[in-house]
């Protein structure tokens, strides 16, 4: 047996071997589930009693399959890079676990689902808004955006800043400056979050030509981008109450949570070790499923009369 054949031969054991955790996988799981929770909380935030489950289950469901068609799509696209990277070479795409048709066909039919879902249960405004995060984030940052400017990261996070808009206008089918207001609170947060990860991961990031800010401009200059926008997200963060959307327990939360990401990022600019930027980039996680949380128990424990 030559070694094409041995390798083909190799291949289809692989891709027969695949079960659904491979599927599961390449939805990013745990993304999405960040995601649908700024999502609710949006719904929440958007009437002043219990959210009706008609809409709540079908938004949840159309909101979450759309998400994860996007995390598909993204691993579908990165194969090649993932293959070279530490971090992501045991993926089910460049492992050989899950071949790419498969992959293409579960991304398509979990994306039409989840819009027809909304669309026909929901409304069609959160359908095509919906919608137009998965290509925002599938196509306009995984395709382009993160291959051709350090500022990939930046632009591309809209897309997945729009969660708390989609609960939303599930919920009430318009478009508030509340929900605005939550989406540029993902929005200022997504870069120091995603460049604490890009530190930790430089060399890898430049071995495969991805233009990553610690790669094209250094590391102590993202570090220092990172610390200005964590003063940034303590001044944005505070919206929510100074616009009367929230009360007291929101506002402690957030400046608690807020210091402490800033505290992260002082470390990591002027007394780092090792650990310091993928401890900071956990505790990113944490802090925004946090404030969100915090966020809605605010809004039922302390409702605005």
């Amino acid at each position: 047996m030559n070694t094409t054949t041995s390798q083909l031969a190799t291949s289809n054991v692989s891709h027969n071997q695949t079960t659904w955790r491979d599927y599961y996988e390449i939805t990013k799981p745990r993304v999405v589930a960040l995601l649908v929770l700024t999502a609710l909380v949006g719904m929440s935030l958007s009437v002043p009693g219990a959210i009706p489950w008609q809409v709540l289950i079908p938004a949840m469901l159309g909101i979450g399959l759309l998400s994860s068609a996007a995390a598909a799509i993204n691993h579908i696209v990165d194969e090649r890079i993932d293959s070279e990277m530490g971090r992501t070479y045991n993926r089910p795409l460049p492992n050989g676990r899950l071949s790419a048709k498969n992959a293409i066909t579960f991304a398509v039919s979990i994306a039409i689902l989840g819009f027809v879902v909304l669309y026909g249960l929901v409304n069609p405004l959160t359908a095509w808004l919906t919608l137009s995060g998965l290509v925002g984030y599938s196509f306009v940052y995984t395709m382009y955006l993160k291959r051709a400017t350090p500022q990939n990261i930046t632009i591309g996070g809209l897309a997945g800043a729009i969660p708390p808009l989609l609960g939303w206008t599930a919920m009430t089918n318009e478009v508030h400056a509340h929900a605005l207001l939550l989406v540029l609170i993902v929005f200022t947060w997504t870069p120091p979050h995603f460049w604490a990860l890009a530190i930790h991961r430089k060399d890898e990031y430049a071995k495969v030509n991805i233009p990553m800010m610690p790669v094209t401009h250094g590391v102590e200059f993202t570090k220092t981008q990172i610390l200005l926008y964590t003063v940034l997200l303590f001044v944005v963060g505070l919206l929510p109450y100074l616009v009367g959307m929230s009360n007291w327990l929101y506002l402690i939360g957030a400046v608690v949570l807020n210091v402490a990401f800033f505290m992260y990022a002082w470390k990591l600019k002027f007394n780092p070790n090792e650990n310091t930027a993928m401890d900071t980039f956990k505790f990113s996680i944490v802090h925004l499923m946090a404030l969100f949380i915090i966020l809605l128990v605010d809004h039922y424990a302390l409702p605005i009369s």
